[in-house]
């Protein structure tokens, strides 16, 4: 069964529309490195804004998540995923969302109601019970005991700290062979959530004031990975269809059964997955010691470590057998993994040199810093610089530490490690507290800012000038074009003279809702165009600039203010950035 089109094709048939799968990074979205659900890039309108494709939309996103990275090695996570989704946008609500669920599963799927359960928000002081989904539940013939009422951490869901919000419920599946019991009990693990719908009914003001929406909106999300498990019955997601080829693959390179190594083939089988997805996306995320390239060093480090532990001579590239299996079953789906895919084996190759590189340099390191230890044990610090400095895993410390007659302070570097994990976590949490519906007056501007930045480069440094990137927040907007010099001190002042000039004539921002040919073939520009659907918006100022977007936008560029450029500089090989403020 191909889980994917029996989703489309059930809600199509129920009179929903396809969307295509957003980027991976998302598009002036500060709040988070990576989309992490199918409605993040639906944000604007959950929050009100028309859909060009109407009130009812459906969707498989490609998500990833770093939550559970820690987990990853076990058998249900994954840091890179598939997200399956329906939307109401202020159409239908519970008992018509419920109802879809449920046929789904139960008829479509063929799943036993025996072994479903679901869960509902309890309510709290200021938003009731949620009776309404329970008896919608009951109806449809899931007993009393299997409905839980969980709490505002399990059962609701807000886009940030203010915005849309509401309770949701949650669908579950007993993943076991054993008895099921009577009564669902949230917190048994074998109870495993397969889907969750979420009711948009009030909104949280800056004050935590909640009201009630006028638009109630639903959204669904539902793993692909975990259902195909289900169907397939198997406990271990790394055994099921998806993963076959990919762990077939590590296992004829390190020449080891997968039963036995299942963690480091797991974590080397997801984090090459992922790594192919993030260094696949237009956005031309490359390996680096920041945001999204932080995290994609990291991944494809954290393979190679694994490969190491399998005996698989990482001097090799042994990647990339790996990655053309990946490549192979999805570039029908995304067509960027098909087109990117020499720059996706480049980047696995040139980070496996460098970390081979990087290890090798530890490893003199490991003996010289010996020289200076004062007794019989490495303490945690040092464990800790050839982890953080050199990528020495604890466990190979441990293992050459061994060879030299020594110990190593595990317990001091776990405790060294945790508190870098948590600030880690809490600086994340800082850089990206923006929240998914930042969206406010400010972010209008610098949105619309963007296009006559885009529209002034072309004519002060030439037509072929691309935008390849943005990210926008309440302080400051950066912009990623294609460009193969540094822009002149001369070419700056002209870009910033036209900007401005273009806002002091007060031109009107106007939109129009047209087929994405249509639109292509008018001259209207879009970064990514594969990421449109077949209807899109196009917003025009005036005959300057004509773009394909998801706004939002001002009325006229002279609600912009001053525009002033504070930074140009390299972004990565044919990619400079421009960072600008409005005064």
């Amino acid at each position: 069964m191909n889980l994917k089109k029996e989703f489309i094709d059930y809600f199509v048939k129920n009179g929903h529309v396809e969307i295509p799968s957003a980027p991976l990074i998302p598009e002036n979205d500060p709040s988070v490195l990576f989309n992490t659900a199918g409605m993040q890039p639906l944000i604007p309108y959950l929050m009100g804004k028309a859909h060009p494709l109407g009130k009812r939309l459906c969707d498989y996103q490609k998500c990833v998540r770093l939550t559970d990275l820690d987990s990853i090695g076990d058998k249900t996570h994954h840091t890179f995923f598939e997200m399956l989704g329906n939307w109401s946008l202020g159409d239908y609500f519970k008992k018509e969302s419920i109802n879809y669920s449920f046929e789904f599963l139960t008829k479509v799927l063929n799943i036993s109601i025996e072994r479903l359960a679901v869960t509902v928000f309890e309510g709290n002081g200021d938003i009731p019970r949620d009776e309404v989904s329970a008896s919608i539940w009951e109806s449809l013939g899931i007993k009393k005991e299997r409905i839980a009422y969980l709490g505002v951490e399990d059962n609701f869901w807000i886009a940030g700290e203010t915005g849309p919000c509401g309770g949701d419920t949650e669908i579950f599946y007993f993943r076991s062979n054993e008895e099921i019991p009577e009564v669902f009990d949230p917190k048994d693990n074998r109870w495993v959530e397969i889907w969750n719908n979420v009711f948009m009914e009030f909104n949280k003001d800056e004050n935590g004031k909640i009201t009630e929406l006028p638009q109630k909106n639903v959204d669904t999300g539902m793993g692909l990975e975990r259902v195909v498990a289900v169907l397939e019955d198997k406990t271990d997601n790394y055994e099921t269809s998806i993963w076959k080829e990919i762990i077939a693959k590590i296992e004829e390179i390190s020449g080891k059964p997968y039963k036995g190594n299942e963690v480091s083939m797991r974590i080397i089988a997801d984090h090459i997955r992922t790594a192919v997805f993030i260094s696949a996306d237009n956005a031309g995320i490359k390996p680096s010691n920041t945001d999204q390239g932080y995290i994609l060093r990291r991944l494809i480090r954290r393979a190679i470590r694994h490969a190491k532990k399998l005996g698989i001579d990482t001097n090799t590239d042994w990647m990339e057998g790996i990655a053309l299996e990946v490549i192979k079953k999805y570039e029908d789906y995304y067509e960027e993994i098909k087109n990117n895919q020499k720059v996706v084996l480049e980047v696995l190759k040139n980070e496996g040199i460098k970390f081979n590189r990087t290890l090798e340099k530890g490893l003199k390191e490991f003996d010289k810093l010996l020289k200076n230890i004062k007794g019989n044990t490495i303490d945690k610090d040092l464990a800790f610089k050839l982890y953080d400095t050199y990528g020495f895993p604890i466990e190979l410390t441990e293992e050459m530490a061994k060879e030299k007659g020594l110990k190593v302070d595990t317990l001091g570097f776990k405790e060294k490690f945790k508190a870098h994990q948590e600030l880690s976590r809490t600086s994340s949490q800082g850089k990206f507290k923006g929240g998914l519906a930042s969206q406010g007056i400010i972010e209008t501007k610098y949105h619309t800012a963007t296009h006559l930045l885009n529209a002034a480069l072309k004519v002060v440094v030439g037509p072929n000038v691309h935008q390849k990137g943005s990210n926008i927040t309440s302080e400051r907007m950066r912009f990623d074009f294609s460009c193969d010099h540094k822009l002149t001190e001369e070419e700056k002042r002209q870009t910033e003279e036209l900007v401005n000039k273009w806002i002091i004539d007060d031109i009107p921002v106007t939109m129009e809702t047209m087929p994405k040919e249509e639109a292509v073939s008018s001259g209207a520009e879009a970064m990514f165009i594969e990421k449109y659907a077949d209807i899109v918006n196009v917003y025009s100022i005036g005959d300057v600039s004509k773009e394909i977007c998801g706004g939002p936008h001002v009325k006229r560029t002279g609600e912009l203010g001053k525009f002033k450029i504070i930074k140009e500089e390299a972004s990565s090989a044919g990619v400079r950035r421009i960072k600008a403020i409005l005064e």
